[in-house]
């Protein structure tokens, strides 16, 4: 029997940390790329910090949703707690083997966390 996904026609979401250092970069860097190759959808982690109604009602409608923070200040999982979201994947670059201050956003590095980051969102 074939297997199908669950998610049906609601989109994963991926809300990447983008912040100045090149954890963020990769974090980022990342989150395009899973876009690229249609795995989730990038969404913007400014819009829901912002309270802005479109981007909290499709983050509620989301299937999965998916938080890449660059290092362990947490800066978007804080960012989608603060606006109530619980119900998400979290994961840090930083944690993946890459050094804040010493982790260029090379191919490699953006590469490890796309695949991590799609493992988590598997239907």
């Amino acid at each position: 029997m074939a297997q199908t996904c669950a998610c049906g026609d609601k989109p994963k979401l991926i809300f990447p940390c983008s912040g100045v250092a090149d954890v963020g970069a990769i974090a980022d860097l990342a989150a395009r790329k899973l876009t690229r190759e249609g795995i989730g959808k990038m969404s913007c982690l400014a819009g829901i910090g912002a309270g802005l109604s479109g981007f909290i009602e499709s983050t509620r409608a989301a299937a999965k949703i998916l938080v890449i923070d660059g290092c362990s200040v947490d800066c978007g999982k804080k960012v989608l707690e603060k606006a109530g979201f619980s119900d998400f994947k979290h994961m840090r670059v930083t944690e993946q083997g890459f050094e804040k201050g010493k982790s260029p956003a090379s191919e490699n590095a953006i590469e490890t966390i796309t695949t991590k980051g799609g493992e988590l969102l598997v239907c």
